[in-house]
């Protein structure tokens, strides 16, 4: 027998990433958003001194931003979530500058990168579900003036993913193939999560 069910209490995102709230609203979703407020780059450098994985690295950040806003909400629904981008076995976080964005782009041109996007789910202030999406993306080898153009045009945008690129936008250009889950490269396996809720009785079956 199929059964729906309406969510009587919003989903909370853990995260201030709109593409992963527009995401989850354009699938009819019920989210609000908070932010988690956790140290990234301690956290980071505390697990790779570790010689924790970089798939380990991503679930973790999902996990400790989810649990953070979980303790503060533990009567409800939490989704946290995180992506890492390797290159030649490098993490590589999120430009802080153009130049830093000019950089990491010159050097991923013409080859292959992994992006891990992890996301974890927690009820009642404990973890119940996780899932890491995997994707192998490969770059093009455009020209100088076409990464001084697409800096200038790409903007604000270039500081708000790793790697400095939207593959939903003007980043698509970069690249040659794509190999993997859409959703994922944006930043949530979107299809794996809607699963999940609907396991739990919060989306449609």
């Amino acid at each position: 027998m199929h059964r729906s069910s309406v969510l009587t209490l919003a989903l909370l995102l853990a995260s201030q990433s709109t593409t992963r709230r527009d995401l989850l609203q354009n699938a009819g979703l019920d989210i609000e958003c908070h932010p988690a407020r956790i140290d990234e780059a301690a956290i980071k450098a505390s697990l790779l001194a570790q010689n924790a994985l970089p798939r380990d690295v991503a679930d973790a950040l999902a996990d400790m931003k989810a649990r953070r806003v979980a303790n503060k909400f533990p009567d409800r629904m939490v989704l946290g979530a995180d992506q890492i981008l390797v290159y030649k076995g490098k993490i590589f976080d999120k430009p802080n500058s153009v130049e830093e964005a000019k950089t990491q782009l010159k050097t991923l041109r013409g080859q292959s990168h992994l992006l891990f996007s992890a996301v974890v789910v927690y009820e009642k202030g404990i973890p119940i579900w996780r899932h890491i999406g995997r994707a192998e993306l490969t770059m093009r080898d455009f020209s100088p003036s076409f990464l001084d153009t697409y800096l200038a045009k790409t903007g604000h945008d270039l500081f708000t993913t790793v790697g400095g690129y939207k593959l939903e936008s003007l980043g698509s250009q970069l690249f040659l193939s794509v190999k993997g889950d859409y959703f994922s490269i944006l930043g949530l396996p979107l299809l794996e999560v809607l699963e999940f809720l609907r396991g739990k009785g919060i989306c449609q079956t």
